[in-house]
């Protein structure tokens, strides 16, 4: 574990973001007392869209609604 001071966190900070990545617990205090611990964040899973297979005939979207589906969007 390692423990630094708000001063040295200022100016080593992209040290300790490292040190944080690759295991080491890194903690920073004020006045020699612990007040934040610099941990990894989890990487966010990419998302993807329209992943699901439709399978429409070539010509659905040009048949004529039925009087039922046409009433409905009136």
């Amino acid at each position: 574990m390692t423990v630094v001071n708000v001063q040295e966190a200022k100016t080593h900070l992209s040290r300790l973001i490292a040190r944080a990545q690759h295991g080491d617990e890194v903690t920073i205090a004020r006045a020699g007392k612990p007040m934040v611990r610099l941990t990894p964040v989890e990487p966010v899973a990419e998302r993807t869209f329209g992943t699901v297979p439709i399978n429409l005939p070539d010509d659905f979207f040009f048949e004529p609604l039925d009087e039922d589906e046409l009433s409905a969007w009136e």
